[in-house]
């Protein structure tokens, strides 16, 4: 059954120039999506993404990860708007990369549609009333 899931990844920095994750979706038949990214070469690095494919084979792609010296994190962390400190200024819908956060029209209100979030915590950086919380 092909299930998706999303997980962060730590690079150390003696792995961070190497193809790991061309080599997960290659050997697996994984797909992926990068959600964020931060990796240069020769440095550590963070990476976000969601990757689809089978239970089993990710599990595998998982284990891989794991012997290259990847730590890898679920992504648990949840964003949430509080409606009630929110005035709806749309200071959140400009940062977030991913378009969780939209003004509806006509209503001009803004929406959260948290299945498209990847918890990048932009949001809560921007908003100026701390409408936008992170949920540990």
């Amino acid at each position: 059954m092909t299930v998706s899931r999303k997980i962060v990844l730590h690079f150390p920095a003696q792995v961070a120039d190497r193809p790991i994750v061309c080599d997960l979706a290659l050997r697996f038949g994984l797909a992926f999506n990068i959600l964020r990214a931060s990796i240069s070469p020769h440095r550590e690095g963070i990476m976000v993404m969601e990757i689809i494919g089978e239970g089993v084979n990710q599990e595998k792609g998982l284990q891989y990860l794991r012997e290259q010296g990847v730590l890898i994190e679920s992504l648990s962390q949840d964003i949430r708007k509080n409606d009630e400190r929110c005035i709806n200024c749309g200071a959140c819908v400009g940062v977030c990369p991913t378009s969780a956060l939209f003004i509806e029209k006509p209503s001009f209100e803004v929406r959260f549609d948290g299945a498209k979030c990847i918890a990048c915590e932009m949001c809560i950086m921007a908003c100026p009333t701390f409408a936008m919380e992170a949920l540990i």
